[in-house]
């Protein structure tokens, strides 16, 4: 039960921080966009390797 206490802790902490931070929140979404593209990418077979260096 304690595990489970500071996961949701840190979790909330974390969502605290990036509605607070406008940067880290737009570092973290182009990131979960990268991540995206690119699983979207192998899943249809394109081996395109751009990369984005936004970070």
């Amino acid at each position: 039960m304690t595990g489970r206490k500071a996961l949701w802790s840190a979790i909330g902490m974390g969502a605290a921080y990036l509605m607070r931070n406008k940067s880290a929140r737009d570092k973290v979404i182009s990131q979960v966009r990268r991540v995206a593209t690119s699983m979207r990418d192998k899943k249809n077979g394109n081996s395109s390797n751009t990369t984005n260096n936004n970070y």
